[in-house]
């Protein structure tokens, strides 16, 4: 297969308040993580880091511009790849461990990355087959309710387990934005992993349908608006709704 050059890896978009999406396109859309940068006045914000498989603060030059705070949405091996280039880094407590002590296993590298997962291999020396995350300990642990300042911007962490038990989404109420992670995207929901849990899944899908959300950035696919969003999250509700009742009458 092809590999692309370091130079064509990463893809930007500027979008409204602040935001620019970062993405890599060489990776087909179904493992391609969206990595968004947001603007502050005082440091900026990296809600996760892709795949890692090319420097993102040797080939985008805006997230060396400021201070800046990288975030993991989750721990999965697309979306905290480039998290051990910044000195500042947060994730949720109950998948600390994992950023600090990452493995094929434990991040899915194992199950799922292979040359077929792209559309151009990664510039030499990548290997499929020897890829693994490094070692990004976090600086800063979250919980559920804290909040990261960037000095004009506050946004909310959500803590949204199911998809992973450390699953998080950013919620800034001002502009009703909402970086979703993986709990949800406008695409196939992963529900299966390792650590995957039902019911946690469920609980978190309830609590984000409250939210007065205008616009939603995931973790992988197109963003959607506020209308969207209730309807995806109504949908995978009332699914999960029928799946129950079908069991009970069995």
């Amino acid at each position: 297969m092809e590999r692309a050059r370091a130079e064509d890896w990463y893809a930007l978009r500027r979008l409204d308040d602040g935001i620019t999406a970062i993405s890599e396109p060489f990776i087909q859309e179904f493992y391609r993580c969206n990595i968004w940068h947001v603007r502050g006045r005082d440091r900026d914000m990296l809600v996760d880091s892709g795949m890692g498989v090319v420097s993102l603060r040797d080939w985008v030059p805006l997230v060396t511009e400021r201070a800046v705070i990288a975030v993991a949405s989750h721990t999965h091996f697309d979306h905290i790849g480039c998290h051990h280039e910044f000195d500042c880094r947060a994730v949720h407590a109950a998948e600390a461990e994992i950023m600090a002590g990452p493995t094929r296993a434990n991040t899915l590298a194992a199950p799922y990355v292979s040359d077929g997962i792209f559309d151009r291999l990664p510039p030499e020396p990548y290997c499929s087959t020897c890829y693994a995350v490094k070692k990004a300990p976090a600086t800063r642990i979250l919980q559920d309710g804290d909040r990261i300042d960037l000095g004009d911007r506050s946004f909310e962490i959500i803590h949204t387990p199911g998809h992973s038990p450390g699953g998080i989404a950013i919620w800034e109420e001002r502009t009703a934005t909402l970086f979703s992670g993986d709990i949800l995207y406008d695409g196939p929901l992963i529900e299966d992993t390792y650590h995957s849990n039902a019911e946690d899944y469920l609980a978190s899908m309830e609590r984000l349908l409250k939210l007065p959300v205008r616009v939603v950035h995931g973790g992988h696919f197109p963003s959607f608006g506020g209308e969207r969003f209730r309807e995806l999250i109504t949908g995978w509700l009332n699914d999960k709704q029928k799946h129950l009742q079908r069991e009970g009458e069995q």
